[in-house]
């Protein structure tokens, strides 16, 4: 793969691609870069919808330019910690703040995000996360209330009484059954269409199909949260692989609480 930024012609081939609705991997194919490359290019230039070749040339530009009197940077986000290149450090947040605002999330949401998972501690104050991301206390402010309404990170009080943002391993459970029981509401308003359209109508039949649909989804999500816990309570070398059926597929199964159904256990 060749190195160094991209061109502003590779640019202009981005956003030709992106007009005729092309994959970004069909796009790195044809300009012989990785793909993460083109997603990264994409979501910090207005995404998909808002890509400008000449607009996206500038702004790397206007970075680049910014980024040349490191002095000036505070010590901490020079300095590489644990024998860790900074670079490769700083390349890869990047990287991984794309993929999230990819999966849904706006841009500092996902930076904020980024840095408490970078960090070893897991956790951060406001002033620490502006002062790591050069950002307004405003800026930070406003991506923690999202993120805390998502259950994706979770406030604490330090020896100091200062608040400190934290990321963990729960986390990520909770989060996910937050995320079916959000489906709860729609399964609910789609049998009141059932209801209201009349139970033998086709427009009834579609609306009872999603709700069953979602339903047993939620329903597996929750049961497979449930089995998952373990292995984020578990150190690298001792979690456990989850069971893996004859035919190579993972398989999902009920908690281990005798007698608990699905539906019991997202209602718990």
């Amino acid at each position: 793969m060749p190195g160094g930024r991209l061109t502003q012609q590779e640019r202009q081939q981005i956003a030709l691609g992106l007009v005729d609705s092309l994959p970004y991997a069909e796009i790195a194919r044809r300009l012989d870069r990785p793909t993460s490359t083109i997603t990264r290019e994409v979501m910090r230039n207005g995404g998909p919808m808002g890509y400008r070749a000449d607009l996206a040339h500038r702004a790397t530009e206007r970075r680049a330019h910014r980024r040349r009197p490191t002095s000036s940077r505070p010590a901490a986000a020079v300095l590489p910690q644990h024998g860790r290149d900074a670079e490769a450090v700083a390349d890869y947040e990047e990287t991984f703040t794309t993929v999230l605002m990819a999966s849904g999330l706006n841009k500092m949401g996902a930076r904020v995000l980024t840095c408490l998972f970078t960090t070893d501690a897991g956790a951060l104050t406001a002033s620490e996360l502006a002062q790591r991301l050069q950002v307004s206390p405003a800026s930070i402010s406003k991506a923690i209330s999202f993120l805390e309404g998502q259950s994706l990170v979770r406030r604490e009080r330090d020896e100091r009484r200062r608040d400190r943002y934290v990321v963990d391993n729960e986390l990520f459970y909770q989060a996910t059954i937050a995320s079916a029981r959000a489906n709860d509401q729609l399964v609910a308003t789609a049998r009141q269409g059932v209801a209201l359209l009349g139970a033998h109508t086709p427009a009834a039949a579609r609306l009872e199909n999603i709700a069953r649909f979602l339903d047993f989804m939620s329903e597996s999500i929750v049961r497979a949260a449930e089995q998952a816990r373990e292995v984020l309570r578990s150190g690298p070398e001792t979690a456990a692989a989850p069971p893996i059926s004859a035919q190579g597929q993972v398989r999902v199964v009920a908690p281990t609480a005798p007698g608990q159904s699905g539906q019991a256990a997202r209602r718990s």
